[in-house]
């Protein structure tokens, strides 16, 4: 079975000193490698292609036989590295602490140990506030960009 860590480490080989960075990378049954990878300005499809040569590149298919695949997270995905955090400043979120509450509002800052997100808050019958809320990236079991189709 191919190791993940080789993978991790061509695929970090070729991104040093570009603004590509590294979300996730999986080695699955029968050799199926996953690598996801984004960037400032969201990563194009000839970003995903070269990186997808490169790993490739220095593999021997010869010696063990392996299916590559290269793509972004996706709009949908789950927050995998701090970078995503970073990226998505300013866009609308949906926390989901360990305790399974929801919420939803804006990142507003993301740091080494978490992240700000402005929600509205409504106490009984009075209108609504914006609150500041502080998460750890420990506390936190998922998080996601929210899609709203609306101005």
């Amino acid at each position: 079975m191919i190791d993940k860590k080789e993978i991790i480490k061509l695929a970090e080989e070729y991104i040093s000193g570009k603004d590509i960075f590294l979300v996730d990378v999986k080695v699955g049954t029968g050799n199926r490698i996953s690598v996801l990878a984004d960037k400032k300005g969201r990563i194009t499809i000839d970003d995903c292609a070269a990186l997808s040569r490169h790993i490739e590149g220095a593999m021997d298919r010869e010696t063990e036989d392996f299916e590559l695949q290269v793509s972004s997270p996706g709009l949908t995905s789950p927050f995998r590295v701090r970078e995503q955090y970073d990226l998505n400043i300013g866009n609308k979120i949906e926390v989901t602490p360990v305790d399974g509450r929801k919420f939803k509002g804006i990142l507003l800052s993301a740091t080494a140990e978490g992240f700000e997100v402005e929600t509205e808050k409504r106490e009984k019958g009075l209108k609504k506030e914006l609150v500041v809320i502080p998460f750890r990236y420990e506390d936190v079991k998922n998080v996601r960009i929210v899609i709203s189709f609306k101005n």
